[in-house]
């Protein structure tokens, strides 16, 4: 499969692009709420980012498995210039926003997120620098798809909107996505890689790393039913700083 530049020049050019993207972005006027907060603007800041990456991806990746149907059974041996550069794309981005968390001083306040990044670049690596199970990174982007209506739940939240309309229709849609694009693709994958337990292979490693996002996964959907259906229980919890991991 032939790919247009090194995997680590790639890597880079997908990294400067999310940063160019945070400075262009940081130009859009703030909502109220978030204005004269550095901790909200730099948060905001960063879900403008997260929301654009989410929208790009989730509908390439859909749009790889269209394209590459084999890509749906064949996780590991099934690929294309598309999806190889999808998973180079979305791991320049959890390069970037590793980098921009670090950078800001937020890493104990998001720690949640650094652990899923550095899973996540963790098991593109065999993809991007070893060419085999790419259509398994690209399923896995699937998420993304439902990362688009929790990113505006968290903005929602963040700007002060919890009350409004938009915010609460969408957390019923939020739901919907939350099993169709994240528990559904993150069930079936598992259940391929469980394959390869036992195993000293790539896919056992990658299994291991699978197997920790799907408890972060669930325990994500647990804050999510509480925060938006059980608001009394979530309340007994508050903490100021809970818009950073919730």
């Amino acid at each position: 499969m032939p790919v247009p530049l090194p995997p680590a020049l790639l890597l880079l050019a997908t990294t400067l692009t999310f940063r160019a993207a945070l400075l262009l972005l940081s130009r859009l006027p703030l909502p109220v709420h978030v204005r004269g907060d550095p901790l909200r603007t730099w948060r905001w800041h960063n879900l403008l980012v997260s929301l654009a990456h989410s929208i790009v991806s989730g509908l390439w990746a859909l749009l790889c498995v269209w394209r590459t149907p084999e890509m749906l059974v064949e996780l590991e041996t099934a690929s294309s210039v598309s999806g190889y550069l999808l998973v180079c794309f979305s791991t320049g981005y959890f390069i970037h926003d590793t980098v921009d968390i670090v950078a800001s001083k937020q890493a104990q306040a998001s720690w949640e997120y650094l652990v899923h990044h550095v899973l996540a670049i963790a098991a593109f690596a065999s993809g991007i620098f070893k060419g085999s199970f790419v259509a398994g990174g690209v399923m896995t982007l699937f998420v993304e798809v439902s990362n688009i209506f929790l990113t505006m739940r968290m903005m929602m939240k963040l700007s002060n909107h919890q009350d409004c309309l938009f915010y609460r229709v969408n957390k019923y849609i939020n739901l919907v996505m939350y099993f169709l694009f994240r528990l559904a693709p993150q069930a079936y994958l598992t259940s391929f890689f469980l394959r390869y337990l036992g195993e000293r292979t790539e896919g056992a490693f990658l299994l291991s790393i699978l197997l920790l996002v799907d408890l972060m996964i669930l325990i994500y959907f647990s804050r999510l039913l509480r925060s938006d259906f059980c608001p009394e229980r979530a309340s007994l919890r508050h903490n100021k700083d809970k818009f950073l991991t919730e």
